[in-house]
């Protein structure tokens, strides 16, 4: 029997390792840092930083783990993979030379333009001045990306010059390089595939909703919400998508000799020409995880295992059930939190920023769970998961009540 360490202590992490410990041939399933919401799974939390890379793999060494996942993008944009392999240890995620996918902006987008990856254009920019004087002499709405890793709340979609000038102003506050992307209208969602060298396993599609409040309004934020599959999109875009992004991005890691064990998360956006890529991100995304590996019938451990080989997994995905989820935060979020605040402790739940015990669990940061449900359809899990909700004692956390409906509306670009 397998033992297995998950690195990480999100929502994320909690549904990679309840897979995980679902597998037959698993025995024990560890997470680093964790949570303890973690433990009212049989998930053991280890309390070593995802960012001791020493520590971990002396963990690893002493309780003989097969096979390490890391959950987050910091630690492998970090360098961790590289770390574990160079230690002799089996662990799932890009190397550091290909997790600058995620990790720079600059670095993706010239990318997709050498393999012919469709993306908006943009231009970048080091200096302010030169930054403010095209923005102003272009059109709106303007898409300001900040170049690094920003936990998915860098891109301001600015809809005024004033709105531009701020952003532009405080990403190159914080960051040498800063892009201005043409603004492309159309439908988003979430792609992801686990890849082995060139052998991969496509996820369902979710989408992700990743402004705060309903409607789609207030500041961004790492994710409050998602369902999957989406109705809008189609088996035919999907392949689409397969034939125009997934497959040239695997083609041209191998190419540009990035080829590696892990994820491609395609942040995609359907566009009067096609799927396009918004971004991508080298890891599994939180919160979609939650309700996609749920829908993996498959054994996780072994779809982990035949890639790392360069194994073609037998990966089969439930079809006939919508999954949505709903993230419950912390007064404050995105900015300055509460720390302190009353979590409900609800079975099946997946648990993130929290402290305490498991049975009095209290916000330690921003996010901090995630409810999820499953029915025939999107209306009736999007009403079996605001149920849940209901039902539960949530104080002064918030969260958004109309996860789901951009999958319900007939026009989907006026939810």
């Amino acid at each position: 029997m397998a033992k297995v360490l998950v690195v990480g202590g999100g929502g994320r992490e909690h549904a990679i390792a309840k897979a995980m410990l679902a597998s037959p041939q698993v025995s024990a399933v560890y997470c680093a840092p964790g949570n303890p919401g973690m433990t009212l799974d049989a998930i053991q939390t280890v309390a070593i930083d995802e960012m001791d890379f020493a520590g971990l793999v002396t963990f690893a060494r002493e309780n003989t783990i097969a096979l390490t996942f890391v959950g987050p993008e910091v630690p492998l944009a970090a360098g961790i993979v590289d770390y574990f392999q160079a230690a002799g240890l089996a662990v799932f995620g890009p190397h550091q030379a290909a997790a600058r996918l995620e990790s720079s902006k600059v670095f993706a987008k010239q990318f997709m333009q050498r393999h012919g990856i469709p993306t908006a254009a943009y231009q970048q920019f080091d200096d302010l001045e030169a930054a403010l004087a095209y923005s102003q002499g272009h059109v709106l709405p303007q898409v300001i990306k900040v170049d690094g890793l920003a936990a998915g709340k860098g891109v301001t979609v600015a809809t005024s010059y004033s709105q531009a000038a701020t952003a532009l102003t405080t990403a190159l506050a914080t960051s040498s390089t800063v892009l201005i992307e043409d603004f492309v209208d159309g439908f988003e969602f979430s792609q992801m595939v686990l890849v082995g060298g060139e052998h991969y396993v496509l996820l369902p599609t979710a989408q992700d909703h990743k402004r705060l409040n309903d409607g789609d309004l207030g500041p961004n934020t790492g994710g409050m919400g998602a369902y999957s599959p989406v109705p809008q999109i189609t088996p035919a875009i999907i392949q689409q998508t397969v034939a125009t992004i997934i497959e040239p991005t695997i083609a041209g890691l191998a190419e540009d000799n990035l080829s590696f064990e892990g994820v491609i998360y395609v942040g995609g956006i359907l566009t009067a020409d096609g799927p396009q890529v918004i971004e991508y991100n080298l890891r599994l995304g939180d919160p979609e995880t939650q309700i996609l590996l749920p829908q993996l019938q498959s054994d996780f451990y072994q779809v982990i295992g035949d890639l790392l080989q360069h194994r073609q997994p037998v990966a089969q995905w439930q079809t006939t059930a919508t999954y949505l989820g709903v993230v419950l935060a912390a007064p404050g979020y995105p900015g300055p939190t509460k720390a302190g605040v009353a979590v409900p402790t609800l079975a099946g739940a997946d648990y993130a920023s929290v402290a305490g015990s498991p049975q009095q669990l209290v916000s330690a940061g921003g996010r901090v769970m995630m409810v999820t449900a499953h029915a025939a359809d999107l209306a009736a899990a999007q009403q079996a998961a605001y149920q849940q909700i209901d039902q539960l004692a949530v104080g002064d956390l918030i969260y958004r009540t109309d996860i789901g409906a951009k999958g319900l509306a007939t026009n989907p670009n006026e939810a």
